[in-house]
């Protein structure tokens, strides 16, 4: 095990008193993974941020998101998570490293584990996805992408794909049953949102996320998830307030609170027994502040190992 990230306080053997760095495995044996573990992959890659012209660095971002996992409370005794590693872009060739993500994905679904991918940009979506749609051919999956941009252009065909076009690509392969949330008006043009609309893809806007209108929030994720088999959340670090998440590829100074109303709708998702894949992308630790985004994305994951 590294013990440069999977450590930290020890309170006592007894497995009431673990934290999560005490029932880390690093392994690379897919066999190993039983039904409900937590598998976590570091997709240390942000090939697509740069040609997307966005601020690079995320790729930095799995073991510094690890580092600040690995201190938090255990709260259920049989909560096991498998750690297989970092995959890296180290040619440019994006489309083969997302092939190999989902390569991956797909062999811990197919044994019955929980997906959990660290990013790296948020090219990682279409790649997770991939590996969903590989383990499950024959399922409708629902995604529900928290995030203030829609990742919607139409690849650029001398650029390729990149971290804005993961949902027009997976509109490409299969009717679109997603949900994103906290979309800024100020992030995405017109045409992104004719494009959103032209392929059904269903929104709920960052002015919309306050205490009182979670009845509506409530209902717009039901309608989600009641309607497909699977589901998949991916988290876009950028959608949050800059003061709490400065270490983005591009940060909002009007973005989301981790208020009530947000841990609210977050943890009413994390509770669908439907959800068997998580991501959080964009957190880039050159531009962070006393790694606040990094802590905060690993709270948001470890919020799943509570439920």
């Amino acid at each position: 095990m590294n013990q440069n990230i999977w450590q930290g306080r020890t309170d006592g053997e007894e497995l009431l008193y673990h934290r999560v760095f005490q029932r880390v495995k690093e392994i690379n044996n897919y066999d190993l993974v039983s039904t409900n573990d937590f598998v976590l992959h570091g997709f240390a890659v942000d090939e697509g941020v740069k040609r997307n012209k966005g601020r690079v660095g995320a790729r930095h971002a799995p073991d510094v998101i690890r580092k600040n996992m690995a201190n938090f409370p255990v709260i259920l005794p049989d909560f096991s998570m498998l750690d297989f590693g970092n995959i890296t872009c180290d040619d440019e060739n994006l489309e083969k490293t997302q092939n190999e993500l989902a390569e991956k994905v797909a062999k811990v679904l197919n044994k019955g584990g929980k997906s959990i991918v660290l990013g790296g940009g948020h090219e990682l979506t279409y790649a997770h996805y991939s590996g969903i749609r590989k383990a499950f051919p024959d399922k409708k999956i629902g995604i529900i992408n928290i995030d203030a941009h829609f990742d919607n252009r139409k690849p650029e065909d001398e650029v390729g794909a990149n971290s804005g076009t993961g949902f027009w690509q997976i509109a490409q392969e299969e009717n679109n049953h997603t949900l994103h949330i906290g979309i800024q008006r100020n992030s995405n043009t017109l045409k992104l949102f004719d494009t959103a609309h032209h392929l059904s893809m269903k929104y709920i806007l960052a002015d919309e996320l306050f205490f009182e209108n979670l009845p509506s929030v409530y209902e717009r994720i039901t309608e989600l998830t009641e309607s497909v088999d699977v589901l998949y959340l991916t988290v876009c670090m950028d959608v949050f307030n800059a003061s709490i998440a400065p270490g983005v590829s591009a940060a909002a100074y009007n973005g989301l609170f981790t208020d009530a109303a947000f841990m609210h709708f977050y943890k009413h998702i994390l509770k669908s027994p439907k959800l068997i894949a998580l991501d959080v992308a964009e957190v880039n630790p050159q531009f962070d502040i006393q790694e606040r985004t990094s802590r905060l994305a690993a709270s948001l994951v470890n919020e799943w190992f509570m439920i």
